[in-house]
């Protein structure tokens, strides 16, 4: 913009600056058209008054070389105006710092360098450009984003030390703007607060994300009442958000995102009148609720997700009429979604996934410029035939996969011209899907409906929708002649096919593909050879499981883009198949394969999931297996692998990333070898079943992470690890049917294993008094009002391996496939300790499962006992007991399903309301001065026993014994069960459901409180569901 003609000497300086500058000709819209020809006032990026340059803005010119001090810019003296953001002054890995000549510029009211590769300290001279009204000296984007190529660690880094953050501001008391985000600040809250607020009263947008400030948010800040926006996301600030900052009436942006904050946030927040948006996300400490909102708000985006908000949403939302996005996912929030938010006429954005959300989906008819709609992972009810869909022109996702939705589904939801993504997977959709019209659509590129039940032929219009390139049909009932060569070859290109079950050989139109990623076939009937065809060049992911497939057709060579390969849960058989692949996750678990090739280290050198487990091998572990560098998980488990462990295996938890060993019901022989270093990243060990022998490595210490020790059934003989104490994050402990002996008290009085939730001592020789300061330290087993939200999370890595754990009850094996972060047990019994058993075990509230059986424990069964009230199974039997049975248990003990008081030296009459009126004789047998019912001898004055028919609620909590494996004893019938499971994949999935369910079908207590709700996540899900 010019305000008069251009004088000479301003011409001549620009055009010097342009010669002396390098930068991209291609990708320059302004210096590149500079030229002596034409009035300097007229050029693209220069302003002028009266002839002289007051603006000059040289951003996104792709300058890429140095700034230095004898640049004809600082000549420019009349310039109020700079900026040259987003250039590159930091060209071949040579660091510019920020001109120090920018003193010069005395005129300067706004400077903007944001994002132009200087580095170094930022120089003292800012400091005197007292008439500075806006200064911007941010970074780019942090390393933890993924938006530009360069490498996190080329970015040259900008700070503040010398002039610190004081000394910058201190003279600039003009200032109404200032960004200095990615710079490196490195100060505390009261340090930071107070250089702003002493020095820049007019302040109206603070910005300082990632900037390597600390907390906390000190009182001083609220003298900057002119605050319009503040900043100060990807911070490790470490604090709680004060109430005063609900008192900045101006505030209209608040961004506090992934900046490490906790407690309760303060509701009046929310209520702040100009507020626009506001941004709290991971915070994963951050909790609260939200407040009933006033009238005609401000608010357009919330942003919540991964946070610890919870109640339930006020119907008030429906008054914040200018909001436009909604991100309330993976927080803890419940109750219905109100009727009021379908009112939001702005609405774009909806994210409620990952919540308790229950009820029906309001039918959102008047937010008709919704384009994202993510409701997945709740537990919502209902039919969605109450929406009209078909006004929802914009709608680009939709997704209400993992809920409980019912009914049909929909058939305008197809013809929606910008949908791309349609994910209704893992409800109870019914019915048949009908044949749909207007299908000239080519936006519609993923379609889920796996996981429902929906029956009838499978439309044609599906495979019409030109733009697909995933679909999943399976787990549902259709029917009919499923012509899958002639239907889906209609499909373009497919990339991601998850074909319905019934399926009895290989779809022939496979052979002709060449562009599908993704193929799933699993739980068919696929029987016989897997063909050397299906390795299709493009595929990277592929699941055969669970079919009844014999051999693999080779060759075998044709494999090297597979990425994912499981072919679990057939009846694959010889020698372990040698692939040529560059897989990261091999399942071969649950064949009949015989042996393991000698060099598979050499060959499958990039895998990181590897399960050979429930095969027949019958080798010893090959040495080479240490070769795959990038293994996180190896499963080997019931086999019959014999010999020793490699020593190798266990120096690949200090120099690599193995995190999972499980070489559980093997043959194998010999000692744990000592040598875990301080690097060692195992989370699991589980080798129970073995002949190990010799004492347990002491430097198992050296696992800081390990969660899961698991040395059971073996013949280990040492003392109690107490040198294990310092590993806080140990949840399992079993060290059952081994040699320990001695004391298992530790000396110290530090807490230890706080998060312990299941340790297993039984049968072994363990002696003494059981140590009452050791119980006191086992948190995670006296949680109470915290506990009782936990979710029912499960131990293993996520996406990758689950942990599983054998438990014993009266007297018969359970195995637990998922071990929940919510099931506590203790057994300690065939051992010899000794003693009073402690009442501290009464502190031990969310304890599920206490066995003490077969021990030489004397005194009183303690009275508080009774304060366990989680517990679902106690056994104290064989022991030396003595006095009468604490009228407290019955009171308070109210989800008792097993009880074993037997052969101890009890006295007295037995309780006989609530649980302990549902127990049978043989619970209190062996006790002769026991006496009342259920035994045979009456108590003096009794009369003939009355018949109970009136117990505690809870006693109708019935275990279906027949869901339970044969592992518990009981046996199935053939017809019945094994067939079912053989012919019917519907039935493979009920089943599997219901042995999920077994651990609270046996513990009903853990129904309560904690909703366990079903989420089956395919395992695939993150990779494949990408947004398109």
């Amino acid at each position: 913009m010019a305000f008069g003609q251009c004088l000479g000497d301003q011409q001549s300086l620009l055009l010097q600056l342009k010669n002396n500058l390098v930068f991209d000709r291609e990708f320059s819209t302004k210096l590149v058209h500079w030229n002596e020809s034409t009035d300097c006032c007229l050029w693209e990026g220069v302003t002028c008054s009266e002839g002289r340059v007051i603006g000059l803005d040289l951003s996104s010119e792709g300058i890429s070389d140095e700034l230095d001090d004898s640049s004809s810019l600082f000549g420019l003296q009349y310039l109020q105006n700079l900026s040259l953001a987003n250039n590159d002054f930091w060209f071949q890995n040579s660091t510019y710092e920020i001109p120090s000549k920018l003193d010069r510029l005395t005129n300067l009211i706004y400077l903007n360098l944001s994002h132009a590769d200087f580095g170094g300290q930022i120089p003292i001279v800012i400091s005197r450009l007292t008439r500075l009204v806006v200064l911007d000296l941010s970074r780019r984007p942090s390393c933890r984003s993924a938006a530009y190529e360069r490498s996190c660690d080329e970015w040259p880094s900008t700070k503040l030390e010398n002039p610190n953050l004081k000394m910058l501001v201190q003279n600039l008391s003009e200032l109404i703007e200032i960004h200095l985000d990615g710079v490196n600040i490195s100060a505390p809250g009261n340090e930071w607060c107070e250089a702003l607020s002493s020095s820049l009263p007019n302040l109206r947008v603070l910005s300082l994300s990632n900037s390597y400030i600390s907390g906390p948010l000190d009182p001083s800040l609220i003298n900057l009442q002119a605050l319009v926006s503040i900043n100060l996301a990807d911070n490790n600030l470490n604090t709680s958000v004060p109430e005063f900052v609900g008192d900045f009436k101006n505030l209209r942006y608040l961004f506090l995102s992934n900046s490490w904050l906790y407690g309760t946030f303060p509701k009046k927040i929310f209520q702040l009148p100009m507020l626009e948006i506001l941004d709290l996300s991971q915070n994963d400490l951050l909790g609260g609720s939200l407040p009933d909102f006033p009238s005609n708000g401000s608010l357009q985006t919330l942003l919540l997700s991964r946070t610890e908000f919870s109640g339930v949403l006020p119907d008030s939302f429906g008054k914040l009429t200018m909001l436009s996005t909604i991100d309330l996912s993976y927080c803890d929030f419940r109750g219905s979604i109100p009727e009021s938010m379908a009112s939001l006429t702005q609405l774009v954005y909806l994210d409620l996934s990952y919540n308790h959300f229950s009820g029906p989906i309001p039918s959102f008819n008047m937010a008709k410029n919704l384009k994202e709609i993510h409701l997945f992972n709740n537990d919502l009810t209902g039919h969605i035939t109450s929406t009209d869909w078909a006004m929802f022109q914009n709608l680009e996702i939709l997704d209400l996969q993992n809920n409980f939705l019912t009914g049909i589904i929909p058939v305008s939801l197809f013809s929606l011209p910008l949908l791309r993504r349609l994910i209704l997977s893992n409800n109870s959709f019914s019915g048949q899907l009908n044949e749909f019209s207007n299908v000239s659509s080519d936006q519609l590129i993923e379609v889920y409906l796996d996981s429902n039940n929906l029956e009838g032929p499978i439309p044609m219009s599906v495979f019409e929708l030109r733009g697909l390139r995933f679909l999943t049909l399976a787990s549902n009932n259709f029917n009919g002649s499923l012509k899958h060569d002639d239907m889906i070859q209609q499909l373009s290109s497919p990339k991601n096919l998850d074909l319905p079950s019934q399926l009895k050989k290989f779809p022939d139109f496979l052979r002709n593909q060449s562009n599908l990623h993704h193929l799933d076939l699993s739980n068919n009937q696929i029987h016989g050879e897997i063909p050397s065809w299906i390795w299709i060049p493009t595929l990277n992911y592929l699941d055969l499981s669970h079919n009844y497939f014999v051999t693999l057709q080779g060759p075998l060579t044709n494999a090297s883009g597979i990425y994912s390969l499981y072919l679990q849960s057939n009846q694959l058989q010889g020698p372990l198949p040698v692939f040529t692949v560059d897989a990261s996750v091999l399942d071969f678990s649950r064949n009949n394969f015989s042996s393991i090739p000698t060099n598979i280290g050499n060959i499958l050198r990039n895998v990181e999931f590897l399960s050979l487990s429930s095969n027949k091998l019958n080798t010893s572990i090959p040495g080479s297996i240490c070769n795959i560098s990038e293994l996180q998980v190896l499963d080997m488990s019931n086999n019959s692998v014999s010999g020793t462990i490699p020593h190798c295996l266990f120096e690949m938890v200090n120099s690599g990333p193995l995190e999972v060993l499980n070489l559980e019901g093997n043959n194998l022989r010999g000692k744990i070898s000592d040598t875990f270093l301080g690097n060692c990243s195992l989370h699991t060990l589980t080798l129970n079943g073995n002949q190990l022998e010799g004492g347990l490595p002491k430097s198992l210490d050296n696992c800081k992470s390990l969660q899961v020790l698991d040395l059971g059934n073996n013949h280990i003989q040492d003392i109690f690890p107490c040198y294990l104490k310092n590993i806080s994050s140990l949840r399992v402990l079993v060290l059952r049917s081994n040699k320990f002996y001695g004391s298992i008290g530790c000396p110290s009085h530090n807490a230890t294993w706080p998060m312990l939730q299941i340790i297993d001592l039984a049968s072994n020789n363990f002696s003494g008094n059981l140590p009452s300061n050791s119980l006191a330290g086992w948190k995670a087993m006296t949680i109470d009002e915290v506990g009782a939200q936990l979710e029912p999370d499960q131990l293993g890595i996520q996406g990758y391996y689950q942990d599983t754990v054998t438990i014993t009850m009266k007297g018969q094996k359970l195995v637990l496939e998922k071990i929940l972060t919510i099931f506590t047990s203790i057994d300690f019994s065939c051992n010899n300790f000794d003693g009073h058993i402690p009442e501290e075990l009464g502190g031990l509230k969310y304890l599920h499962i206490l066995n003490l059986s077969h021990n030489a424990f004397t005194g009183q069964i303690p009275s508080t006992l009774a304060k366990l009230s989680n517990l679902e199974s106690l056994d104290l039997s064989s022991n030396e007991l003595t006095g009468e049975i604490p009228q407290q248990l019955a009171d308070g003990l109210i989800f008792l399903s097993v009880i074993n008081l037997s052969f101890n030296q009890l006295v007295g009459r037995i309780p006989r309301i609530k649980q302990f009126a549902t127990f049978s004789e043989t619970s209190y047998e062996g006790n002769k001065g026991l006496c009342g019912f259920p035994l045979k001898e009456n108590c003096s004055g009794d009369g003939v026993p009355p018949i109970f028919e009136e117990t505690h609620s809870n006693s109708g909590i019935v275990v279906d014994w027949n869901y339970l494996s044969a592992e518990l004893g009981f046996v199935f019938g053939f017809g019945i069960v094994i067939m079912p499971l053989m012919f019917w994949k519907r039935w493979r999935f009920w089943y599997s459901k219901k042995i999920d369910d077994i651990p609270f079908k046996i513990f009903p207590k853990l129904y309560l409180g904690k909703e366990y709700r079903r989420k089956p996540m395919h395992r695939n899900q993150a990779g494949r569901r990408h947004q398109g």
